[in-house]
C-alpha cells in the first residue's frame, strides 16, 4: 500500500526520523515547519494522511487541526496527532478538534504502521464514496452537503465478561445520549448484532472465556456488521495484540485503565465517521436509482461512467487508477437465435457475475448493448491484469441454460492504467476500447494490455 503523507514538525530531527520510516514502506512523504505552512501544503498537495505535532510555535497541533477539519478541502484527509505529552486530556483535547488518532512520543514503530494503514484503508473507502456522491450533485440528482450527523440515539455493542467495566463503557456512552447494548460473549454478539442495526462496536482484549480477536475477525466477516467500525480496549502489555487487531479491521483502540472522556471522544468519531459513509450510501442510492442505472442490469449506466470518470480524473493530483472494457462475444449470434429475451437474461446474467468478482469500491457499468466498464481506484497494470482475467474466468464459468448444450458464454477485455496510457476520461476510454478490439482480432475470450496492444513504433 502506497499513499501520500505530510508530516508536520517543527524539529527537523523528529521530521528526517519520520520521513525515513515511511520511506522504507514506499510511502511519499512531504513536510511543514508549522501550522500555517502545513494549511497550505494539505490544501495543495492533498496528502492522505496527516502526522501533525502538537508542541509548535505559532499555531499549535490543535488549532491546526481544527483548521484543517473547517475546511472543505482538507477535512476529510486523517489526521493522527503526535505529542510528547501523555495525559488523556490531552488526547481529548486532540481527538474533540477533530483528529482521527492520537500517538505518544517516542512513537513506537508497529503501533505507527498499525495506524497509518488502516486510516488509509478508510480514506480511500470514504474518497470513493465521496467522488460518487459529487458524480451525482454535479448531476443535478442529490442536495447539497449536510450538516455533520447527530450520534444521539446511535446503536454501540459492548462486548466485554467483566461487568463492572462494562457497565463503566455504557455509562460513559450514555453521556452522550447512545443506546448500548450488552453482550457477555462470542454467541451472544454475532446474535445481538445480526439482530440489530449497529453504528460502533467496543469489543475488550480481556475476555477470559474465547479469544476476542477471532471475535473481532468474525464480526468484521459477517453480512450484518462487516461496515460497522470497532474499537478495542485492551492493557498497555497488550499493544502486539491491538496492532493485529488492527490487521483484522479493528478501527481504533483505547488503553486502560479505561478513561471516560477519551471513550466518548473515540467513540464520537468513529461513529460519527460511520453516520456520514451511511448517508452518502444513501444519498448515492436515493439519486442513481432516479438517474443514473441502467434499467435492465441495475448497474450504473453510461451517463454516470463518464461524469463518474470526468470526476475522478480531473482530480488535482490526478489520480491512479485502471479501467477495464469488457465485451460479451458474439453476443448478436445470441440474440438471433434465442431471441431478444434471452439476450436480456443472459446480460443480466453476466452483469451479476462482474458484480459479485470485483472489489467493493470499484465502480462497475454498463457501457452500452453488451459492453461493460469497471473503474479501478488505484490499480495499476498487474492488478488489473489479474482482476480481468478473473472476470474473464468467472464468465466463462456460468451456466446460461437458455443457451442449450452450445458453446459457453465468454468475454473480451481490454485493459488501461491512468497516466501510464491515457490522462483523460475520454483519452482513457479510448485506449480501452483499442486494446478490447486487439482481443477480439486475436481470438476472444482473452484479456489485453493497452501497453501490449499499441503498435510497434516504427523507429523503434
Amino acid at each position: 500500500m502506497t499513499a501520500r503523507i505530510l508530516i508536520v514538525d517543527d524539529i527537523p530531527a523528529n521530521t528526517r526520523l519520520l520521513e525515513a520510516k515511511l520511506a522504507a514502506e514506499y510511502f511519499q512523504v512531504s513536510s511543514a515547519r508549522d501550522g500555517a505552512e502545513a494549511l497550505d501544503v494539505a490544501r495543495h498537495w492533498q496528502p492522505d494522511l496527516i502526522l501533525l505535532d502538537v508542541m509548535m510555535p505559532g499555531m499549535d497541533g490543535f488549532e491546526c487541526c481544527r483548521r484543517l477539519k473547517d475546511d472543505p478541502a482538507t477535512l476529510h484527509i486523517p489526521v493522527v496527532m503526535v505529542t510528547a505529552l501523555g495525559e488523556a486530556a490531552e488526547r481529548v483535547v486532540g481527538l474533540d478538534a477533530g483528529a482521527d488518532d492520537f500517538l505518544s512520543k517516542p512513537v513506537e514503530y508497529g503501533t505507527l504502521m498499525s495506524r497509518v494503514r488502516s486510516l488509509i484503508r478508510l480514506k480511500r473507502l470514504l474518497d470513493e464514496w465521496r467522488a460518487r456522491a459529487e458524480t451525482v450533485r454535479s448531476l443535478g440528482l442529490a442536495a447539497d452537503r449536510l450538516p455533520p450527523p447527530s450520534i444521539a440515539g446511535s446503536r454501540v455493542l459492548v462486548v466485554d465478561d467483566w461487568d463492572a467495566e462494562a457497565s463503566s463503557i455504557r455509562t460513559a456512552l450514555g453521556q452522550e445520549g447512545i443506546v448500548s447494548l450488552r453482550a457477555h460473549d462470542g454467541i451472544e454478539a454475532m446474535a445481538l448484532s445480526a439482530a440489530n442495526p449497529l453504528d460502533l462496536i467496543v469489543l475488550s482484549l480481556g475476555m477470559t472465556e474465547e479469544d476476542p480477536l477471532a471475535l473481532a475477525s468474525a464480526l468484521r466477516a459477517a453480512d450484518a456488521t462487516h461496515a460497522v467500525p470497532q474499537l478495542l480496549i485492551g492493557d498497555v502489555g497488550e499493544r502486539e495484540r491491538l496492532q493485529r487487531g488492527f490487521e483484522l479491521g479493528a478501527n481504533d483502540w483505547l488503553l486502560l485503565p479505561l478513561d471516560p472522556q477519551e471513550l466518548r471522544a473515540r467513540a464520537r468519531n468513529q461513529i460519527r465517521r460511520k453516520l456520514y459513509q451511511d448517508r452518502l450510501r444513501a444519498d448515492l442510492g436515493e439519486a442513481i436509482e432516479l438517474a443514473v442505472t441502467d434499467a435492465l442490469t441495475g448497474l450504473y449506466n453510461r451517463r454516470y461512467l463518464t461524469r463518474h470518470l470526468a470526476s475522478l480524473m480531473d482530480q488535482t493530483p490526478p489520480p491512479h487508477l485502471a479501467l477495464m472494457l469488457i465485451d460479451v462475444d458474439f453476443f448478436k449470434a445470441v440474440n438471433d437465435a434465442h431471441g431478444h429475451a434471452v439476450g436480456d437474461r443472459v446480460l443480466r446474467a453476466v452483469a451479476d457475475t462482474l458484480r459479485a468478482n470485483i472489489r467493493a469500491f470499484d465502480t462497475l457499468a454498463r457501457y452500452g448493448g453488451e459492453e461493460f466498464v469497471v473503474v479501478m481506484p488505484g490499480a495499476g497494470s498487474d492488478q488489473a491484469s489479474v482482476a480481468a482475467e478473473r472476470l474473464r474466468l468467472a464468465v466463462a464459468a456460468l451456466e446460461v441454460t437458455d443457451l442449450g448444450a452450445g458453446p459457453g458464454l465468454t468475454v473480451s477485455i481490454g485493459v488501461a492504467v491512468s497516466g501510464q496510457d491515457a490522462d483523460g476520461a475520454e483519452e482513457l476510454l479510448g485506449v480501452a476500447d483499442a486494446a478490447l478490439y486487439a482481443a477480439k482480432r486475436n481470438g476472444r475470450n482473452r484479456v489485453e494490455l493497452a501497453r501490449d496492444s499499441l503498435p510497434a513504433d516504427p523507429a523503434g
